[in-house]
């Protein structure tokens, strides 16, 4: 069986930016996913269309094909009292390199990364980490199968819900409205 739409997926790869492997997936330990729901690139999707288990790929992204050009406005400087939680900042948080979740004035959320601290502020990128890079692919189809009635179903938390929400899903970075659960989600700030 060949990718194409709402077939699921199972592939290996290697994600090299930079020279350095930024991530990866075994065949022990595949990407599992529907193909053309939406879960990857669209030019990575592009480029494993038609293939078959085991057939190997290898593949570059641009910025513009990946996560986009770095945008200016997302590297921002907060003053430090934004992160105060009862009038103290958790211990660790404020470190160069954390991911931080927060939300904008109107709910948005995203996920920002501290590039420095200053003495009243903080220095955070709202790019994505991968925002502005040449993402390096190769791997191999592990499987192709046609996509069922349950894998369509969202997994709305993403990889910490396992094999979808609902009774048991608890998921520890919470999800918010898009979560995708339902009612049965057990997320920490479902709304």
């Amino acid at each position: 069986m060949k990718i194409g739409q709402e077939t699921f997926v199972s592939i290996s790869y290697t994600l090299t930016v930079e020279g350095q492997v930024a991530d990866q997936a075994t065949a022990e330990q595949p990407l599992e996913f529907v193909f053309g729901a939406g879960f990857l690139l669209p030019k990575f999707e592009e480029n494993i269309a038609g293939l078959s288990v085991g057939d190997k790929y290898e593949f570059t992204l641009t910025p513009e094909e990946g996560y986009g050009e770095i945008i200016a406005e997302a590297l921002v400087e907060l003053p430090k009292d934004v992160f105060l939680v009862d009038g103290a900042v958790e211990e660790g948080l404020l470190v160069v390199g954390n991911q931080i979740p927060m939300s904008t004035q109107d709910g948005q959320r995203m996920l920002g990364i501290v590039t420095e601290l200053l003495e009243e502020s903080v220095k955070m990128n709202f790019n994505h980490p991968m925002a502005g890079k040449v993402l390096n692919f190769n791997g191999e189809i592990v499987g192709v199968r046609e996509a069922t009635e349950a894998d369509m179903m969202p997994s709305g938390c993403g990889s910490s819900c396992g094999d979808g929400c609902g009774e048991g899903c608890n998921c520890g970075d919470g999800c918010g409205d898009d979560c995708g659960c339902g009612d049965d989600c057990d997320c920490e700030d479902k709304e």
